[in-house]
This record gives structure tokens, C-alpha cells and sequence, in this order.
């Protein structure tokens, strides 16, 4: 407490792009008083690191992601059970799909590198970090490599290999602001995370002075009276060793000759932020799409219950996510396993168990269609004396 004081037809080239980190842009464009941080560096620590909303709201949909169940289909045999190992198989103690899905979230950018084996067929896939990664642009402006930068060492990758096969397999979230890049949630969840943190630390200051208000010292000595400056400064440097910290708070202050203690106006009650707290919460939980009953806040009457809420952050969040990933790398991988199919086995997520048993029952109860259209329906393949 203080006392004092794509592309498009024909040749023509696309118009050059910028690179910007979109959420910089639209924090500058704020003129309050407080600033957020402007970079992505700066947000992703303010939210992951110091924020538990937001590092929790990651967690929930990244982790959801890469624990669902994959089911896979090729032209060639063995190619789906391949791709499956290639995407399950962890790199540096990290699963891929749940790293890249922590990638479009934070960033808006995933990139995996394809590595290969031997016999030229993909042995691994690699998630790079989007913040090192830069594209390089052709003549045209398509991209044609990705150029790595670790500190001081960098290194280019063509997107291509010399089969004209990727090699860099780019997946993205919109932005409408970029052809090149995606849009994370950083950006928007910044200010709500800066408030957030800014309504704890404000609370923690609260706490270091055992919630006691500031006030005034008010000297009436008379008519004309005043404090001399060596008066002033004793009485400054008093109240500060006796009066001011939270060792010092609640003591009695004995006051004499014209001194008066007069309370600001606001309390504890006045100045506590737990109600803007909340606010922050659900507008961070909003940017990563979550349910605000799933990460704790209370309050929320839009789901009954929180199996419903869990249904709809799976409907909405998370199997759009997955879809979008899964996609990218079975699109990528397609040059080496052509007609490949990567998707999310519907039939074993308990989020969506009822629905999926709703299906079920209107499938199977309609007589005009035949076993096998049923199972291809249902997405569990041929009957076993009928599979070839």
C-alpha cells in the first residue's frame, strides 16, 4: 500500500505479402492506457506460462485431439496401417497430432517434415516449430521452401522432393489477412488474458496488505498552518517504517497535534476482481472454444449438465480440429500412399457415445437397405465372408 505520491488462372504474379503476425496488429489498434503484449513470443508466455485459463483451455483440445481414435484407408495394402504408425508414433516424447494441434491453436501455422527411410517411403514425421519457420516464396508468390531458423542456424527445405512430392506438409487455420499464414487465438485471447493476469496480480497486491485501503493524513494546525519540510519528511518516513506492509496492517495509529486519518473511498469489497476475473476467463475459454463449465468457471447456464458441454466442445472444437489435421497429413502423404484416408473412428469416443447409438438404431432398423450398406454406413467395413 502506498501513502504517497492458390492458385489462380494463368501466369500473372500475386501481389507481394507481408508477413505480420495478425494479433500484434489488432493489439496495437487498442489506445487504452495498458498495453498487452504485441508478439507472439510475449503472448504465448503471458497465456501458457503465467495464465491457467488459457494454458488449460490448450491442453483440453490438444490433448482431446491427439487421444482420439484414428481409423485409416489406401488403395494399396498396407499403406493405412503404415500412415497410422507414421501418425501415432511420438517424436522427442511429443504425439504429432496433439503438437500440431497445439500449433494452429497458439500459432494459426503447423508444419511436419517428412523424413525418409531407406527405401525412399516416409520413416517419420516431425513437427516444426511455426514461429522458426518462414516461407519462401516463388516468383508467383507460391510458396516453394520453408526456411528453419534455430538461434543462429537455419536451414531452408523445398516443399517439394524431386519426385514432386511434398516434403513439408503445411496445415493452417483461416486468416483472411494472409495467403501464407494462419490465424491463431492468441491474438484475440491477449486481451483477455492480460486482464486476467492483471486482475491476480491486482488481487495479490491486495493480499501483500492484508486488504487494507489506502487513505489520506490530513494536518489542521490552525489557520494558515503548515507542516515544515523536515515535520514532513519525519512524518513520511514514520508511516512508512510503522504504517505501511503487510507486517504492518491493522495496526493502531495514534494521531496528535491536528493529524486526522481519512479512508479512501474504496474498500476491499470495492476493489475486488474476482467478477472480472471470471469475464477474462470465459472470453479466453471463447477464443479456444471451449465450454467455460470445462475449465471451472461457474455460473454458465447454457449447458445443462457437463456431458453436454463436453459433447459440444467434441462437436465443435475438437473433431473439426482433427478432421483439419488429419486431412493435411493424409493430403501430404498421398504421394507415397495413394489414396490415402486419415480420419477419427466416430464409433470409439465415449463424448459421443449416444449419438453414435441413436445412429445405430436408425441404421439397423431400416429394412431397405442391406447388411453391408448398413456397416458401410456405420463405417466398419465389409462382413468378413464378403470382404475380398
Amino acid at each position: 500500500m502506498k501513502w504517497f505520491g492458390r492458385k489462380a488462372g494463368g501466369h500473372s504474379p500475386r501481389p507481394p505479402l507481408a508477413r505480420a503476425w495478425l494479433g500484434s496488429g489488432w493489439a496495437g489498434c487498442w489506445n487504452g492506457g495498458g498495453d498487452w503484449p504485441q508478439n507472439y513470443e510475449a503472448q504465448l508466455r503471458a497465456a501458457i506460462l503465467v495464465n491457467p485459463v488459457a494454458q488449460r483451455a490448450l491442453r483440453l483440445v490438444s490433448e482431446a485431439a491427439g487421444g482420439a481414435a484414428l481409423i485409416a484407408s489406401a488403395d494399396r495394402e498396407g499403406d493405412a496401417a503404415a500412415a497410422l504408425t507414421l501418425v501415432q508414433k511420438r517424436a522427442a516424447g511429443q504425439g504429432l497430432v496433439e503438437t500440431m494441434a497445439a500449433h494452429i491453436l497458439l500459432h494459426g501455422n503447423a508444419y511436419v517434415q517428412i523424413g525418409h527411410g531407406a527405401d525412399g517411403r516416409p520413416a517419420s514425421l516431425y513437427a516444426l516449430r511455426p514461429d522458426r519457420v518462414t516461407i519462401e516464396a516463388d516468383a508467383r508468390g507460391w510458396p516453394r521452401a520453408y526456411r528453419y531458423r534455430a538461434g543462429e542456424a537455419a536451414v531452408s527445405y523445398a516443399s517439394e522432393d524431386a519426385a514432386g512430392r511434398t516434403a513439408i506438409i503445411h496445415v493452417k487455420s483461416l486468416n483472411p489477412a494472409d495467403d501464407h499464414y494462419g490465424l491463431g487465438c492468441l491474438g484475440a485471447a491477449a486481451g483477455a488474458v492480460a486482464i486476467h493476469n492483471a486482475a491476480a496480480q491486482w488481487n495479490k497486491a491486495l493480499l501483500d496488505n492484508a486488504a487494507r485501503p489506502s487513505g489520506a493524513l490530513v494536518y489542521d494546525g490552525g489557520e494558515g498552518a503548515v507542516l515544515s519540510s523536515d515535520q514532513f519528511d519525519r512524518l513520511k518516513s514514520e508511516l512508512e517504517a510503522a504504517f505501511q506492509g503487510p507486517g504492518n496492517a491493522g495496526r493502531p495509529m495514534l494521531l496528535e497535534g491536528g493529524l486526522s486519518w481519512h479512508a479512501l473511498s474504496l474498500s476491499p469489497h470495492d476493489m475486488d476482481f474476482v467478477a472480472l476475473k471470471a469475464a477474462a476467463a470465459r472470453d479466453i475459454a471463447l477464443a479456444f472454444g471451449i465450454p467455460p463449465v470445462l475449465i471451472g468457471l461457474p455460473g454458465d447456464s447454457t449447458y445443462s449438465n457437463y456431458r453436454e458441454a463436453n459433447r459440444a466442445l467434441w462437436r465443435q472444437t475438437v473433431l473439426p480440429l482433427a478432421e483439419k489435421i488429419l486431412g493435411g497429413l493424409a493430403q501430404g502423404l498421398r504421394g507415397f500412399m495413394p489414396g490415402l484416408s486419415i480420419g477419427v473412428d466416430m464409433n470409439a469416443l465415449p463424448a459421443l457415445i449416444e449419438d453414435r447409438a441413436m445412429l445405430w438404431d436408425r441404421i439397423t432398423s431400416a429394412d431397405f437397405l442391406s447388411s453391408e450398406e448398413k456397416r458401410a454406413m456405420l463405417g466398419v467395413g465389409l462382413a468378413p465372408e464378403n470382404a475380398a
